[in-house]
């Protein structure tokens, strides 16, 4: 809950909000001690107004509906994704924004396709962070990660030559996974949401590369096998730092089982299959990080 107080020259006012579950979700407001809205929050019993389900969602099902839905039924919202996600990216590059990663990384690293695809994201987030009033069409409820299972498939596209079909569906493919990842975790965690929109963005680079189903889940499990400790310590300009590693996680995770390497069930959290290694972050980021939240919230306030 966010309490506030003021005085000027008269009596003190206080006020007090208290947001549960979700980013906008107000159950309780007070105005000098008087109650004005009183809500018990879902994870306490309340009605889930608001609140979808997506536990329906697998790895299997995402793969069958971007490989089969009709584009003209996702062109519109993908459309504007892509215009809307890759006109930040661009400013992001051309402007003073944040620590300027992309810029840093392009200057750095070279221009390879892998490189763009991590440093337009980067761009992205130096940019949205930093004051841009760019619109993002965002997933899961962040525009970071909206920028995240966007921008690096949107910049493997061109490179690749692919068609605009083959785009929207590597883009339901990316947004799905990574929503996928998320509904487990919860809204609310000190668990980075870049490191899952990452890994989603290797499963639509793995898809636009030619490759399939296999390769799409073990672009999945070996990324997130190697940022799966990322925190969320709020938004600021070292976001387009976590969102460039978690982009690069997700293409070298393809990669390697591209070239006949992968991490194994048993290897720290991961196990055997998909579907139980997101299972084993989303138990790590729903109750293993719960403590972790706490104290982050304590360093930053400075108590």
């Amino acid at each position: 809950a966010l309490r506030a107080g003021a005085a000027a020259g008269g009596p003190a006012r206080s006020a007090l909000v208290r947001i549960a579950d979700f980013h906008t979700n107000i159950v309780r407001e007070e105005r000098d001690g008087e109650v004005l809205r009183d809500a018990a929050p879902a994870s306490e019993g309340g009605a889930a107004e608001g609140m979808t389900d997506r536990g329906l969602l697998s790895m299997a099902g995402i793969w069958d509906f971007a490989m089969t839905v009709d584009v003209d039924d996702v062109r519109e919202l993908l459309d504007r994704q892509i215009a809307c996600n890759g006109a930040v990216a661009d400013e992001g590059l051309a402007g003073d924004w944040g620590a300027n990663i992309g810029s840093v990384m392009l200057g750095a690293y070279g221009d390879d396709v892998k490189v763009r695809a991590c440093a337009c994201a980067a761009a992205a987030s130096d940019a949205r962070m930093s004051g841009c009033e760019l619109p993002v069409v965002i997933n899961s409820g962040s525009g970071n990660q909206g920028i995240t299972v966007s921008v690096p498939l949107i910049v493997y596209a061109r490179e690749l030559g692919s068609s605009d079909e083959q785009l929207y569906r590597a883009l339901v493919l990316s947004n799905l996974v990574a929503i996928h990842q998320k509904t487990g975790i919860g809204r609310l965690s000190a668990f980075c949401g870049a490191v899952c929109a990452g890994a989603a963005a290797g499963a639509g680079i793995a898809y636009l590369d030619g490759g399939g189903y296999k390769e799409a889940c073990h672009a999945v499990v070996n990324a997130l096998s190697i940022v799966a400790g990322m925190v969320c310590d709020g938004a600021k300009p070292s976001c387009a730092g976590k969102i460039a590693f978690s982009v690069n996680a997700g293409i070298l995770g393809y990669v390697m089982y591209r070239d006949g390497q992968q991490f194994y069930g048993g290897d720290g959290i991961v196990k055997k299959g998909v579907e139980n290694t997101i299972d084993s972050i989303a138990r790590l980021g729903r109750d293993g990080m719960r403590a972790t939240n706490d104290e982050i919230i304590r360093i930053m306030l400075g108590s």
